[in-house]
C-alpha cells in the first residue's frame, strides 16, 4: 500500500507533467472545494431561516385554530379546553374572538385584524412575548385597551396613549351593508412580530370583542400551540373532526406555510444544483487522469514489466484522483463550516461597511441573515464529494491498467 501511495503522489506531483494537465487538475480541486463550501453555507442559511421561523414567527402565531360555524361561538368552551388540555401533543390553548375592520386615526384609515384575547390565557401561552412587560401590564388592566402591530402604528402615525376608532362592518338579514359599528380603543402597546404581520395585526380584550360582534357564548374559537408545530395540520384536523360542534379548521401552514414551503423548495434546488456542480468538478478528474495516463504510458509499461499487477495500477491512478478530491473536500468543508458558524456576524459587518441590508424587517420576519450548521449535512456533503471523486477515477484507472507494455515499449 505504501508503494501505491508513493507512486500516486509521484505521478501527481511530477515536474514533467504537462502544464494543461496541472491546470485541469487544479481546477477540479477548486471546483470541489467551492461546491462543498457553497453547499454547506447555503444549507446552513436555510436551516437558520427554518429555526427563526419556528422560534420567532411560530412562537407568536397560533399553530392551529378551530372557530365556530355559527355566530354564537363555541359552546361550553371552558369544558372543551379542560378536556383538550389532557392531550400531550398540545402545549397550550387560548380562547379568542377575531374582529376584522378598519382602524381610523384622524383622516387615515387602515384594514386591521384585531384578535380578542384573555390576558390570563395569553400570559400562559407566551404568544405576546414581543410586547414590552410594562405595556402588557397596562393593557391587562384596561378593558378598552388595544395592542397594535408596529407597522400599523407607523402607517397611521399612532403613538402610545392615543385613542383610535375601530369600524366593524355589519350585514343585515337580507345581506345588505349597514352602517358600521364603531368602537373607541386606547393604544397601550406595540407588537413587533416582523414582516407583513406587523402591518395588519393587533390584540384587544376578549369580552369586548365578543360583545361587539355578538358572540353570545363568549368566544368565537380556540387557538392551539403544539409541542411540534410541524405536526399542526394533522393534529388540528384530528381535533376538529372529533369536536363536539361544527367548526372550521385552520393551521399555520395555511396562513404562513408559504414561508416554510419556500425554504424547503430553495433547500432542494440548492442541494441538486450544487451536487451537480461538485459532480462536474469531480468529473474534471476524468480528463486529468486520462491525459495523465496517455502521458505516463511508458512508466506504466515499465511498472507492468517489473511485475506490478493491473489491480495495483488501478489503485495508483484511483488514489491519484482521490487525492484531488480529498484536498478539495477538506478545504471546502473547512471553509464552509467556519463561514456558516460566523455568517451572521460577517453579514452584519458587511452591512455596517456598505450600508446595504440583506434582509428588510418590513418584508421578512427577521432583519438579519441567520445560519444554523447541522453536522450531519456536513458529513453528507463530504461523503457525496468523495464518492463522486471515486466514481470519476474508475474509468481512467482501468484505462491505465489496460496499457500493453509490448506496444508502448516496442515503439
Amino acid at each position: 500500500m505504501k508503494l501505491i501511495f508513493q507512486l500516486a503522489w509521484r505521478f501527481r506531483s511530477s515536474k514533467q507533467q504537462n502544464g494543461y494537465i496541472s491546470f485541469i487538475s487544479a481546477s477540479s480541486t477548486v471546483g470541489i472545494a467551492l461546491g462543498c463550501f457553497v453547499l454547506i453555507l447555503l444549507l446552513s442559511v436555510m436551516n437558520g431561516f427554518e429555526r427563526e421561523l419556528k422560534d420567532r414567527l411560530l412562537s407568536i402565531i397560533p399553530h392551529g385554530e378551530l372557530y365556530a360555524v355559527g355566530k354564537q361561538g363555541i359552546t361550553d368552551w371552558q369544558k372543551e379546553i379542560a378536556a383538550l388540555e389532557k392531550d400531550a401533543r398540545i402545549e397550550s390553548i387560548q380562547p379568542y374572538t377575531k374582529a376584522t375592520g378598519m382602524l381610523q386615526k384622524g383622516k387615515k384609515m387602515k384594514a386591521i385584524e384585531l384578535v380578542g384575547i384573555d390576558p390570563q390565557f395569553a400570559e400562559n401561552d407566551g404568544m405576546l412575548s414581543s410586547v414590552a412587560k410594562q405595556q402588557w401590564q397596562t393593557f391587562s388592566n384596561d378593558p378598552q385597551g388595544v395592542l397594535l402591530g408596529a407597522g400599523a402604528m407607523d402607517k397611521l402615525g399612532i403613538e402610545l396613549g392615543d385613542k383610535v376608532k375601530l369600524l366593524l362592518p355589519q350585514l343585515s338579514d337580507d345581506l345588505s351593508i349597514r352602517a358600521p359599528k364603531t368602537l373607541w380603543l386606547n393604544v397601550l402597546g406595540e407588537v413587533k412580530i416582523g414582516g407583513e404581520l406587523d402591518n395588519h395585526i393587533g390584540y384587544m380584550h376578549l369580552p369586548l370583542a365578543s360583545k361587539t360582534l355578538g358572540v353570545t357564548h363568549g368566544v368565537q374559537g380556540l387557538r392551539f400551540r403544539y409541542h411540534d408545530p410541524f405536526a399542526a395540520p394533522l393534529i388540528t384536523r384530528e381535533i376538529g373532526f372529533g369536536f363536539s360542534q361544527e367548526v372550521y379548521m385552520s393551521d399555520w401552514t395555511r396562513t404562513q406555510g408559504h414561508l416554510y414551503q419556500d425554504i424547503q423548495l430553495v433547500r432542494v434546488v440548492v442541494y441538486i444544483t450544487l451536487i451537480l456542480v461538485i459532480g462536474v468538478a469531480c468529473f474534471n478528474i476524468v480528463s486529468t487522469l486520462v491525459m495523465a495516463v496517455n502521458e505516463k504510458q511508458s512508466e506504466i509499461a515499465m511498472l507492468k514489466t517489473m511485475g506490478t499487477t493491473e489491480q495495483k495500477i488501478i489503485l495508483v491512478f484511483m488514489l491519484q484522483g482521490f487525492i484531488n478530491g480529498i484536498i478539495g473536500t477538506v478545504i471546502g468543508v473547512t471553509c464552509g463550516v467556519l463561514m456558516a458558524l460566523n455568517l451572521t456576524s460577517v453579514a452584519q459587518g458587511i452591512e455596517r461597511l456598505t450600508g446595504f441590508h440583506f434582509l428588510s424587517g418590513d418584508i421578512y420576519f427577521i432583519n438579519f441573515l441567520p445560519s444554523a450548521l447541522k453536522w450531519h449535512e456536513v458529513y453528507i456533503t463530504a461523503f457525496i464529494a468523495l464518492a463522486l471523486t471515486i466514481i470519476a477515477t474508475v474509468y481512467p484507472a482501468r484505462k491505465a491498467a489496460s496499457v500493453n507494455p509490448a506496444e508502448v515499449l516496442g515503439h
